[in-house]
């Protein structure tokens, strides 16, 4: 029988996860059908997706409010085409508060669901645990510090390990990725990300361009590249750089490389967090939220960090500077103070190393062989 997968991927991390998901599905299932919500990636591997990712594409409590309707709406008509396409299995990809309660919806109507990237249930939001636990068949994270909680609530779960551990090569040659991208080799290239999203960007790169300034007059030939996600996240970055007055090197894509080919890395906290930990560059992890959410978010977290360096090593490894520590003295001072110390702090480089193994676990495969056992279970 034809297997039919409906899979929601809601941003540029989850795109990653779910077309390295798809390619190995179709190992195992050649024939299958794959749609649902996805971007560039898993559209390149044959998904067809029923609404554009970007739609999905919010973060922040407050934030999420004025797009309400419209993810509702969004929402509802997935979980129509499920019912009426008679899906193998619902695969939701993070965006727990968009792929949970749509999972909890269809799994009373007898589909099997499966949830790919555990919420911070460890981190905040803990009483979520009980509804995860209505909502699913199938936790798979991608790290194993998460399978506790899951095991102590009788949740089926299977940490996988992350894409990103087995694509990023165990070195990660610098001169050869400035090559690339057209950079020049003698120079001290910082490497900025501040974000794939408009409001991240806005909030971040101000900061992060006025932090750029200060490491100029701190480090001799010092020059910043910078990857933008998109053609309007290029326009936003650039417009930011020329009100500040610095420049910096902007490329489409190729974030790995941008990170690789850098000194040291200064970054929004997420995943891009764990790929500049894969690539073994010091950095400086920051984030900014609206006043709100970050006054309700403090009340709500329960672990001392945000960077996954920081939580997958159980201690700190980087420095986070979060709302208003993420200044541009502070960044500038912190990314400069981590650079120089890098090379000769053999401890991080091997924790980095440590971490970068454990992670690897050909994650592609190893999700689809647990969902393929979970599919012959029903």
């Amino acid at each position: 029988m034809q297997k039919r997968f409906v899979i929601v991927a809601g941003e540029a991390s989850g795109d990653i996860l779910g077309a390295n998901l798809i390619k190995h599905l179709k190992l195992r299932f050649p024939d299958a059908v794959f749609e649902g919500i996805g971007g560039p990636l898993m559209i390149a591997q044959g998904f067809n997706s029923l609404f554009p990712m970007e739609r999905l594409s919010v973060m922040g409590l407050v934030e999420v409010l004025g797009r309400l309707r419209e993810l509702l709406g969004i929402r509802k008509a997935v979980f129509n085409h499920c019912l009426e396409e008679d899906v193998s299995a619902f695969i939701g990809i993070d965006s727990p508060d968009f792929n949970l309660p749509l999972a909890r919806k269809l799994r009373l109507q007898g589909v099997k669901t499966i949830h790919y990237v555990s919420p911070s249930v460890w981190a905040w939001r803990q009483k979520r645990i009980f509804k995860i636990k209505e909502s699913v068949d199938l936790m798979l994270t991608l790290f194993p510090f998460e399978l506790e909680i899951y095991q102590q609530h009788q949740i089926p779960a299977v940490c996988v390990g992350h894409t990103l551990a087995d694509e990023v090569p165990l070195e990660s040659d610098k001169l050869e990725a400035r090559a690339r991208l057209g950079l020049s080799l003698s120079d001290n290239w910082f490497a900025i990300l501040p974000g794939s999203r408009g409001g991240e960007v806005s909030r971040l790169m101000p900061v992060f361009a006025e932090a750029m300034k200060v490491i100029q007059q701190q480090v001799d030939s010092a020059k910043f590249v910078i990857p933008a996600a998109n053609e309007e996240r290029r326009q936003q970055i650039e417009h930011i750089l020329k009100e500040v007055g610095v420049s910096a090197v902007v490329v489409d894509g190729q974030s790995r490389d941008v990170m690789a080919a850098g000194e040291a890395i200064m970054l929004a906290s997420g995943t891009a967090a764990l790929e500049a930990m894969l690539v073994k560059r010091p950095m400086v992890v920051a984030y900014r939220f609206t006043k709100l959410t970050y006054a309700i978010m403090k009340r709500m977290i329960k672990v001392p960090y945000v960077s996954l360096p920081n939580l997958l090593a159980r201690k700190r490894l980087v420095p986070e500077l979060l709302q208003d520590e993420a200044t541009p003295v502070k960044l500038a001072n912190a990314l400069v103070g981590e650079w120089k110390d890098f090379t000769s702090d053999q401890q991080i480089q091997s924790t980095f190393l440590a971490l970068h193994e454990m992670l690897r676990k050909n994650a592609g495969d190893a999700a689809a062989r647990a969902i393929a056992k979970e599919l012959r279970n029903a």
